[in-house]
């Protein structure tokens, strides 16, 4: 679709007559009304945009966040996951170029550049955005698709650190656009998940599963089952939070997650410690009679901690297709009764709540115990992500939503407490008159 690339001026006037609205409307899971602040944030990208690398042709793309509804640290076991794409997304403004070179500008970072022709891992590039990018490009190499030059600035008000996959939407927000100049759109969603998954293990250094890349690719509520990870098969559910009379908040702690990556790491390595005894490379494969049959052997040989994690991995993949069920039927009350289930879980039994020695750090753990305090029975909340640091989930009566909000700011600070919407669409290009999902 050659009229997708617009002139940035054009780009603008359409966006401001109102051409993009119904665009708008179906990403965001809004109204008309309530399109301004979004049109708003892309005509501030394309301004952007156009300051950084001049005029010339541009599509705009966008990547949605995610929020994990249920399946604590089961994706990498190859289990079931329960996640949605929420509202907070990337805006990239991007042009296709002729020098070979892939620029990246993201909103208050340095400018990332790599030649499109390097695509061999580089010593010290681990953990950086740069790693993301050669990484991403290298993979469509592989598959057939060599990318070339293109120039990129985004924005995002999925924040860094938040435990809404800031890193995993840039991943296939990369994967979109190289998606989309250079393969022709031809990649699913849960092949650009996979490219981007690809991406963080191979190049940026970091084992994470799969659940957070399906998910910003996907958008709307999804469940997921990893048990064959190169072919993963989802589900489209219904989640109407506002129908039921609840808003879902998500509390950012402000613990950092630095130097946390062996905590993260730690988390799979004792799953797969526990299944290897078993006979087996993941959890979801081995017996779980066999485990508890043999759970003081398997305490001897992997530890307690280990142990308890995979008590949590079977109750939790259990309890994901629980979920789906309840929602499926439209039992709300039971899908909120395995919200806190799953809560419970992993604070006992996976043990993601704060690092291991850690005494004076332990804000996730006050974030719990302050939504117990605030919810008094209603609702319900949970650890949210991959734990340690970050963010609680809870899903609260619209009624007490305000009061809620000001009293976890007033613990956390302004803004630490925002009030999450579920969207439809994930990964997507935007052009006149139509959203084209990846």
């Amino acid at each position: 679709m050659e009229n997708a690339f617009l002139m940035p001026d054009e780009l603008k006037d359409r966006l401001c007559s109102g051409v993009f609205d119904a665009v708008l409307k179906r990403i965001y899971s809004i109204e008309t009304e309530q399109t301004e602040p979004y049109r708003r944030r892309i005509l501030s990208a394309v301004d952007a945009f156009t300051v950084k690398y001049g005029e010339q042709p541009v599509r705009v793309f966008s990547v949605s966040g995610r929020t994990e509804l249920g399946g604590n640290h089961t994706d990498h076991q190859h289990g079931c996951v329960l996640a949605g794409g929420i509202s907070l997304d990337i805006i990239a403004v991007a042009a296709r170029t002729d020098d070979g070179m892939m620029r990246i500008q993201s909103e208050g970072y340095p400018e990332t550049v790599l030649p499109a022709d390097d695509l061999e891992i580089h010593d010290g590039e681990a953990g950086t955005s740069a790693s993301l990018l050669r990484g991403t490009a290298a993979r469509f190499a592989e598959l057939g698709y060599r990318p070339g030059g293109f120039c990129a600035y985004m924005i995002s008000d999925v924040q860094k650190g938040s435990g809404l996959s800031s890193s995993a939407a840039f991943e296939v927000m990369i994967g979109t656009i190289c998606s989309d100049f250079f393969a022709g759109g031809a990649f699913s969603p849960a092949e650009l998940a996979m490219i981007a998954q690809y991406a963080e293990n191979v190049y940026f250094g970091k084992p994470c599963g799969l659940m957070d890349q399906m998910a910003c690719a996907l958008g709307g509520v999804t469940a997921i089952d990893f048990a064959d990870p190169q072919n993963p098969k989802w589900e489209q559910l219904d989640l109407n939070l506002p129908a039921e009379g609840y808003v879902l908040c998500i509390i950012d702690s402000g613990a950092d997650h630095a130097d946390l990556t062996e905590e993260y790491a730690a988390v799979p390595a004792e799953m797969k410690t526990v299944a290897a005894e078993l006979g087996c490379e993941v959890l979801r494969d081995t017996d779980e009679e066999l485990f508890w049959s043999g759970i003081s052997r398997l305490r001897s040989r992997c530890g307690d901690r280990a142990v308890l994690r995979a008590v949590h991995f079977y109750s939790e993949n259990k309890r994901v297709r629980k979920q789906a069920e309840a929602l499926r039927e439209g039992r709300f009350s039971d899908y909120l009764a395995l919200v806190s289930e799953s809560g419970r879980s992993s604070t006992c039994a996976l043990q993601n709540i704060f690092a291991a020695g850690s005494t004076n750090r332990q804000a996730v753990a006050v974030a719990l115990a302050l939504c117990e305090k605030l919810l008094d029975g209603s609702g319900a909340f949970r650890v949210h992500g991959g734990g340690f640091a970050g963010t609680v989930q809870a899903y609260v009566p619209a009624g007490c939503a305000e009061d809620f909000r000001r009293q976890a700011d007033a613990v956390f600070g302004a803004g630490a407490c925002q009030v999450l919407r579920i969207r439809n669409c994930g990964a997507c290009a935007l052009w006149e008159g139509e959203t084209v999902c990846s």
